[in-house]
């Protein structure tokens, strides 16, 4: 009669901590859930290229994650540029490799989004939109050169890339006068997430 009792009470304390090992595990799993990552500029950003002349952007995006249609605002807002702008170049990475349409591509006044509204194309601006045969340049010529107040921006209707990561897009504007040179204006950040799977 002891000795059964006694196995029954060494058992006790080894059905207790397979309960522990099991919630832990459980605990775990669920704690290691993927984030879901956000269309907007990140806090802290790393760059490859990380010079002192370097300007940040802001940009929204409605969908980060690779292959997915995502809409793109690339914003200007009047403390980025300094004069009015007759033509908008855009350089674009050669390893973002994804088609831009040219006619998915608008430029806009924008609205900037925040907390209670999103950022959208109020309102379209005339304008001759090129992109290069290789896919490396959006060229931008307005129909009558762009004040430097308010808010603007380029709008994309776009498929992500395959590749994941992060892809520098740099904006450079030609303000109306003799001189026909390109002046550095800033950069737009962009990254692209793995799936969520």
């Amino acid at each position: 009669m002891g000795f059964p009792r006694l196995r029954h009470q060494l058992a006790l304390p080894a059905l207790a901590a397979s309960a522990a090992l099991v919630t832990g595990a459980v605990a775990l799993s669920t704690s290691l859930q993927p984030s879901l990552a956000q269309g907007t500029p990140s806090l802290m950003e790393f760059r490859w290229d990380n010079t002192k002349d370097y300007r940040k952007l802001y940009f929204f995006m409605t969908e980060t994650q690779r292959l997915k249609r995502s809409e793109y605002y690339l914003i200007l807002r009047p403390k980025d540029r300094k004069t009015a702008i007759l033509k908008l170049s855009i350089s674009v990475p050669s390893y973002f490799d994804t088609k831009i349409d040219p006619k998915r591509v608008k430029l806009c006044k924008m609205s900037e989004g925040g907390m209670m509204s999103r950022t959208k194309c109020q309102e379209t601006i005339p304008a001759t939109i090129e992109v290069s045969a290789d896919g490396g340049a959006i060229e931008i010529f307005p129909d009558t050169p762009v004040p430097d107040t308010g808010t603007i921006g380029v709008y994309m209707n776009i498929f992500n890339p395959f590749n994941i990561g992060m892809y520098q897009f740099n904006a450079l504007a030609q303000a109306p006068g003799d001189v026909p040179m390109a002046g550095y204006l800033g950069s737009w950040l962009i990254q692209i997430d793995p799936p969520n799977n």
